[in-house]
């Protein structure tokens, strides 16, 4: 698998496909993992993903990397939700499996998100995320997010922050 994420393709999913499934579980075990310090049990990441209802059209949606055939990474959209004010979006699970990290795959997803959220007429992104998540932090500073006050309900939330899309 290559890790030039210029070359992959990145476009819109149904949450319940086998293949978004398979990297957003993916994505919930590493994080309840990390969380946990210890291995998450199919219940916990089968909670956690609930029945995907926020990443579906009108609440959100789901974007897949691809790179050929083969799915590397996830992120997510909200449109409505708990402390979204009208015109904004929410950045969520994003995600970039191991063998395809390094090298600017992360910003190709949240750019990709970006672009989206502008093209639905969102004038700023809004993230949560958790202290323990040394590089996605890095990355959305990178990016341009800053930090701003709390919003929402997210039990897991440790740190906010928004970019305002020009």
């Amino acid at each position: 698998m290559s890790t030039a994420p210029l070359n992959w393709t990145v476009s819109p999913i149904a949450v319940n496909h086998p293949e978004a499934a398979a990297v957003l579980y993916e994505y919930v075990d590493e994080l309840a993992s990390r969380y946990y310090r210890r291995p998450a049990t199919p219940a916990e990441i089968a909670a956690t993903l609930g029945d995907g209802a926020d990443l579906r059209e009108p609440h959100g949606t789901l974007l897949l990397a691809w790179d050929g055939a083969v799915p590397v990474g996830c992120v997510g959209l909200r449109w409505q939700g708990a402390g979204l004010a009208e015109g904004d979006a929410e950045l969520t699970r994003m995600f970039v499996r191991q063998a395809a990290r390094r090298g600017g795959a992360g910003a190709r997803l949240v750019g990709a998100a970006e672009e989206l959220a502008r093209a639905r007429g969102a004038g700023l992104v809004r993230l949560n995320s958790r202290k323990d998540l040394v590089e996605a932090l890095a990355l959305y500073r990178r990016l341009g997010y800053q930090p701003v006050e709390p919003y929402g309900d997210d039990p897991y939330a440790e740190v906010w922050f928004a970019k305002a899309l020009g």
